[in-house]
């Protein structure tokens, strides 16, 4: 053991295995140093931070109690997860968090055993955890199964949906609920902790099993009314009980989830409990133990780089402006001349640049919570009265509401705005993050406008065309990051719906962007034209309608046509694709078409252009494209440049 050490019996800790040999007095020791290395280790790679701080306590306490990972513990959210990843085999790699080839920021099956499921989108673990325990029963296992749901996600149906079915098959499930923004319990003390333990104590149990037998033998009337006494009585005792217990699930709680004289014997009558489903009630602070994320209004939800002492963020200085800004910037101007726009988001108003409108008009901004499929309809039913809703939603988000937009949306033609935030390629969120699909899922649907800006002034432009467009529904695409650093428009101009614009006029091979590839374009362009190979580049501004001029022109009047898009197979390159075989111009093979989009794989994290390097998406990508299409090499046609 390092007598220097911060961390000294952490460091004899290499798995939870280990950590349940310690003494239980120890324990409080281990979390004070998880908490210490937590704070340390984020301060290097940046991250999710609040939520995992608040969950040290309650992360050891459960590797202390239970089985893992032969017992399955699911985060839910994932982003809570870092201390558990430090427990659990993966300190030594803990610093590479987010990075090339590192740690994932969420829970990831392939990573370890003890992460038996992926949670970057949240609500899903009581769903997941009832089908582990469903399983484990069918196949006469006896290991328990441990869900731990948080830091919002509660705000979801599909955690209620899981619960309902959950309570009504009776399967022993422990459900965790980590109430960590104080909008459910109120101060829990010493009282509510006895009651707790009480409550989840055998000698309890088998009273409450006794009553239950003897409520049988008596009038049904006696016997309901007994039963609802002691329910609303433990409900009354505990707050907020009775919801859980009307869905089926047996409450205990609230307790302190810092306080591990609480968590620990509650924990251990849980797992010993024969009966289920179960949910115990912690409550925990976000940020808990560091005080900058304690006094901060996000509680450090995620950062990047600090230093530890003064909890100061690194942030470089941005050289442009961050695409959801200039979106949310762009809605405010638009909402001073038309009282009839407001703005929707599930859960993410600085994410989506929400926030900025929600300053400007409180009254006409809607935070949802998790709930997409809500926010998607709501806005439907705003649209179908006259207003004009602009739903902010990730991409990966949105596609947690895609019924909504094709039945309650598409089909009615209702004109609700979307914008689409994180499209194309994330960087260190990686594939769970990574719009990949919107340009293919919202493309096949009729009566749906598409766009994509290629830089922060078109973006501008677009909200206006958004504004404009009041018969129908329509989405714009912005990818996460800053913007180009080019002069900004003083007001947005509504665009021609449909029509592309003409970038830079070649004569041999003719690059059409949809997106910030546009840029990368450019780049290749240049470098072509060092090859002698005169290049034209066309932004095309709109998926659908397609500006079906602009694509013939370009097929007819160039030998190479290529589309380039930050997104997969079945988006923007293949309906210029069916729109020219449908034309039968490739008939005639007057013009060599080829389609680029992000490979047909879930791309791990890394920097936003080393991903974009691997999906050839890049600039050498779009020319090695190019002399691919020529059949030539690029290698060699660059060494006789040379």
């Amino acid at each position: 053991m390092n007598a220097y050490s911060k961390t000294p019996l952490l460091d004899t800790i290499r798995t939870p295995e280990d950590l349940r040999k310690l003494k239980i007095e120890q324990v409080r020791q281990v979390a004070d140093e998880l908490r210490q290395e937590t704070i340390d280790a984020v301060s290097v790679t940046g991250g999710h931070f609040g939520a995992g701080l608040g969950v040290v306590e309650l992360t050891t306490a459960i590797h202390y109690v239970f089985d893992t990972p032969r017992d399955r513990l699911i985060w839910d959210v994932g982003h809570q997860a870092y201390p558990h990843k430090i427990l659990t085999g993966r300190r030594d790699r803990i610093r590479t968090l987010r990075t090339g080839g590192g740690l994932s920021g969420f829970t990831k099956r392939s990573e370890s055993d003890y992460d038996p499921f992926g949670a970057a989108h949240s609500s899903t673990s009581i769903s997941a955890g009832l089908g582990m325990a469903v399983a484990r029963d069918l196949s006469g296992g006896k290991n328990n199964v441990i869900a731990v749901i948080g830091d919002g996600a509660m705000s979801a149906g599909m955690a209620y949906e899981a619960m309902n079915n959950a309570g009504a098959m009776n399967s022993r499930l422990i459900v965790i609920l980590n109430d960590n923004d104080m909008s459910i319990a109120p101060p829990v003390g010493a009282m509510s902790a006895y009651l707790s333990r009480l409550y989840s104590g055998k000698t309890y149990r088998t009273l409450r099993d006794a009553a239950k037998q003897i409520n049988k033998r008596l009038p049904k009337i006696l016997a309901n009314r007994a039963n609802r006494v002691e329910e609303y009585s433990r409900g009354f005792m505990m707050d907020g009980g009775t919801l859980f217990e009307e869905l089926g699930f047996y409450y205990v709680g609230p307790i302190d989830g810092h306080n591990l004289d609480h968590l620990l014997p509650v924990l251990k009558n849980v797992r010993d409990m024969e009966e289920g489903p179960i949910l115990v009630h912690v409550v925990t602070q976000k940020g808990k133990g560091y005080g900058p994320a304690e006094a901060s209004a996000d509680k450090y939800h995620a950062v990047v780089k600090f230093d530890v002492a003064t909890g100061t963020q690194a942030k470089a200085k941005p050289n442009a402006p961050a695409y959801q800004n200039v979106f949310g910037a762009s809605l405010v101007k638009e909402a001073q001349k038309d009282d009839k726009i407001v703005a929707i988001t599930a859960a993410m108003p600085s994410g989506t640049g929400v926030d900025i409108f929600n300053k400007a008009f409180p009254d006409r901004t809607f935070d949802v919570g998790i709930a997409e499929q809500h926010a998607v309809t709501f806005a439907a039913g705003l649209a179908s009265e006259g207003y004009k809703p602009f739903c902010a939603i990730y991409s990966t988000f949105l596609q947690r509401g895609y019924d909504q937009i094709v039945h309650d949306v598409a089909i009615q033609n209702l004109p609700v705005r979307f914008a689409i935030d994180r499209a194309g390629l994330v960087g260190a969120d990686g594939a769970t993050h990574a719009g990949s699909f919107d340009n293919a899922y919202l493309g096949c649907l009729p009566n749906m406008v598409i766009m994509a800006a290629a830089d922060e002034a078109e973006l501008v432009h677009m909200v206006a065309t958004q504004v404009a467009i009041d018969d129908r529904p329509s989405s714009l695409r912005y990818p996460r990051g800053e913007g180009r650093g080019i002069e900004m428009p003083e007001v947005g101009i509504p665009l021609e719906v449909g029509k592309g614009r003409m970038i830079r006029q070649g004569s041999k091979i003719a690059l059409l962007s949809f997106g910030t590839r546009l840029a990368e374009c450019e780049k290749a362009a240049d470098e072509l034209a060092a090859h002698g190979l005169s290049t034209t580049i066309a932004d095309a501004r709109f998926m659908k309608p397609l500006d079906t001029e602009l694509v013939l022109k370009l097929a007819r009047d160039h030998e190479i046509l290529i589309t380039i898009e930050e997104g997969s197979v079945g988006g923007f390159g293949s309906h210029v694709a069916q729109f020219l075989t449908d034309q039968g111009v490739l008939d005639t093979g007057m013009v060599k078409f080829r389609s680029m989009v992000l490979p047909d794989v879930f791309q791990d994290h890394d920097t936003p252009a080393a991903m974009y390097g691997r999906a050839g998406l890049d600039a050498k990508g779009i020319v090695a494209k190019v002399f691919e299409a020529l059949g030539k090499d690029v290698k060699a046609e660059t060494v006789k440049l040379a």
